[in-house]
């Protein structure tokens, strides 16, 4: 049937809107190499790929969220380390609030 609901659609699309989110509550707990973010993304079962985390990482620096460091790896090239900036950790705070008043309402609509 042709307009049937995709719900592995509206999934991705859920997941998609929050992995901003998702990324700078990672990042906010110290400085964190790509695969780390990636690997934790992963565990919370948000499905990312590198495809998707390289271009959101470098949005997130372009807005002045991020910065990034280079470190000597002893297994192979230097590694990128992303932290927050002061601005990266302002904004942080206020997705939590935001997304702590949106849970609230999301819970008040499954509860009826």
């Amino acid at each position: 049937m042709e307009n049937e609901f995709n719900i592995d659609n509206a999934k991705a699309q859920m997941r998609k809107g929050i992995l901003e989110f998702c990324s700078l509550l990672v990042i906010a707990r110290g400085p964190v190499y790509a695969s780390d973010i990636l690997k934790e993304l992963k565990v919370a079962n948000l499905l990312v790929v590198e495809g998707t985390l390289y271009p959101l990482l470098s949005r997130l620096k372009s807005a002045g969220l991020l910065t990034y460091s280079w470190e000597e790896s002893k297994t192979g090239p230097p590694r990128k380390y992303y932290e927050l900036t002061p601005e990266g950790k302002a904004t942080l705070k206020t997705l939590k609030a935001a997304w702590q008043e949106f849970n609230t309402s999301i819970q008040t609509l499954i509860e009826q």
